[in-house]
């Protein structure tokens, strides 16, 4: 089920939709009683390619603790030593404290913006060649549409190359 017969959104998934309206974007955040956590079940809900669906994956600085978002194609695994020469230092993955507690969100449902704190944030080249993709709205069953350009505007991340 999704949003449109009663606009009701989990707080969460509103905290995303209101991120989205005050930096200027009209994208809609959908809610689905099922999940949209993996990037295949993503794909399945909206009738698109595992390419085409943003996956958000939170790193940490390995000597400074600074949190990194890279935003990924659900096709691709990120090659951690690319992100790494990227920021400057070895990165890892962040644990879900950490994530919780850059973000405000839990791991399956980190939206590209609305987080606590600034991130450095890095863009898979690969979503470019897509018309539109979907990226995670805050919750395991929340996400929205948008294009590679307007995600690209509202992170001012970098595009760079993340697969592995």
């Amino acid at each position: 089920m999704d949003n449109d017969k009663d606009n009701i959104l989990n707080p969460s998934a509103r905290k995303v939709q209101n991120a989205l309206l005050a930096l200027g974007f009209d994208c809609k955040v959908i809610e689905f009683q099922d999940s949209t956590r993996t990037s295949a079940e993503a794909a399945a809900r909206v009738g698109c390619q595992i390419g085409q669906i943003v996956k958000s994956l939170i790193f940490r600085g390995l000597a400074s603790a600074k949190p990194v978002l890279v935003l990924t194609s659900g096709a691709n695994r990120v090659d951690e030593s690319n992100i790494s020469r990227y920021a400057g230092e070895f990165i890892g993955r962040a644990d879900a404290e950490f994530v919780r507690a850059t973000t405000g969100f839990a791991i399956g449902g980190i939206p590209p913006v609305g987080h606590v704190q600034s991130l450095e944030t890095y863009l898979d080249e690969d979503l470019l060649q897509y018309g539109k993709i979907w990226a995670a709205a805050g919750t395991p069953n929340a996400i929205f549409e948008l294009t590679p350009a307007i995600l690209l505007k509202m992170t001012k991340g970098k595009v760079v190359r993340v697969k592995i």
